[in-house]
């Protein structure tokens, strides 16, 4: 592994940045992924990631938040799906965005510039399990945000669909 990547994994994993960047790195990937046009998030040179607008879970409102991924790619190198970690940094509640995908599941992303529509499904069981292993390889602090917290650390498959009028 790059020293590089070892060292940002490491400083991911403080208390220091579950503090600072829950306030500020969703706001600068929406002012880069704005100024872009959508091509690019400022947090994908760490991880990849996509900007999920989800509707609110009580407002009713379209709600766009910036989120880390993994990809989930088919055996011909195609976008089959993402997952979502609802780590929200190792802070103790489930992020809202987690809320609106289990009021809502239909929602849409915006990946490398395209928008998608997407269903969101929340991985249990079994299959959540095998998931979690994977993001484990994948990113290994989201191994520390689950002990920091009670709660366990809600995961979502987003799995493209039909957009309307299709």
């Amino acid at each position: 592994m790059p020293v590089v990547e070892r060292l940002v994994q490491k400083v991911s994993s403080t208390r220091s940045f579950v503090r600072i960047a829950p306030h500020c790195v969703p706001a600068l990937d929406r002012a880069v992924h704005r100024l872009t046009g959508g091509r690019l998030l400022l947090s994908t040179k760490l991880l990849p990631g996509l900007v999920l607008t989800s509707t609110g879970a009580k407002t009713g409102q379209r709600r766009r938040t910036p989120l880390a991924c993994m990809p989930d790619s088919g055996r011909d190198g195609t976008d089959e799906g993402w997952v979502l970690v609802g780590s929200n940094f190792g802070r103790p509640g489930h992020p809202a965005w987690s809320a609106n995908l289990l009021a809502h599941p239909d929602a849409e992303i915006s990946w490398k510039g395209r928008d998608i529509p997407v269903r969101a499904r929340l991985l249990r069981g079994a299959e959540r399990e095998a998931v979690w292993a994977a993001l484990l390889r994948f990113w290994p602090p989201y191994g520390r945000y689950q002990a920091r917290v009670e709660r366990e650390i809600r995961l979502f498959r987003l799995e493209r669909r039909q957009a309307p009028g299709r």
